[in-house]
């Protein structure tokens, strides 16, 4: 399989990696033989690439298929939220699922949030406010590449705090999220034995 970017080297000489031309006569045989190997393994690597890519298209066309067969069948729609659904075989043995991961930013609407929450904590001042205060400014650091984590942020809203100003912050936190794009991943697994266990039929080349 050929590099069609690949540029047209002249008979009898190969490029180095400074982009010189050398004659192959000149170049010791070990170095041909592992420029060989390294081709051959690069090339079985693409078309095995090629078949996963196929397989993730094929697998989520027919999981769809499926999905709206049952929905036609049933009138019960399959897939929780975002789309997420779970398959599993009539015996237990194997299960599919398809999920779908959102990117998520957020916009000014986040700065306008901190600053809510800064004067919950400063109204406060009493009590558990400096935890608070430590959690808060943990949520809203940035990462090395000046990210906010959506994580950290988000967990914000889970603290049970009835407070209106404090509400009103989680409302401008939800308000802000903005989705960037979206990740479908296809992830199969097969049960240990009769357990409750499942472990992962392996699409990645480093966990085989």
């Amino acid at each position: 399989m050929s590099n069609p970017e690949q540029k047209h080297i002249p008979e009898g000489y190969m490029e180095d990696q400074s982009g010189r031309l050398v004659p192959i006569e000149k170049i010791k045989q070990i170095d041909l033989t592992r420029h060989d190997l390294v081709n051959a393994l690069v090339n079985k690597a693409r078309e095995a690439q090629e078949l996963l890519a196929k397989f993730k298209v094929d697998a989520l066309q027919e999981i769809q298929s499926f999905i709206d067969l049952s929905a036609m069948e049933y009138d019960i729609p399959l897939g929780g939220k975002k789309g997420n659904v779970t398959l599993t075989a009539y015996d237990g043995r194997y299960r599919i699922q398809r999920q779908i991961a959102e990117s998520l930013v957020f916009d000014e609407r986040l700065q306008v949030a901190k600053e809510l929450i800064d004067k919950c904590i400063h109204r406060w001042a009493e009590g558990s406010a400096d935890e608070i205060k430590a959690l808060v400014d943990h949520a809203f650091q940035v990462d090395k590449e000046g990210k906010i984590s959506t994580g950290r942020v988000l967990g914000l809203r889970r603290l049970d705090i009835k407070d209106d100003e404090w509400l009103k912050a989680m409302e401008a936190i939800a308000d802000s999220i903005q989705v960037t794009g979206s990740k479908t991943y296809i992830r199969v697994y097969e049960r240990v034995g009769q357990s409750e266990n499942w472990k992962p039929i392996s699409l990645d080349i480093a966990a085989l």
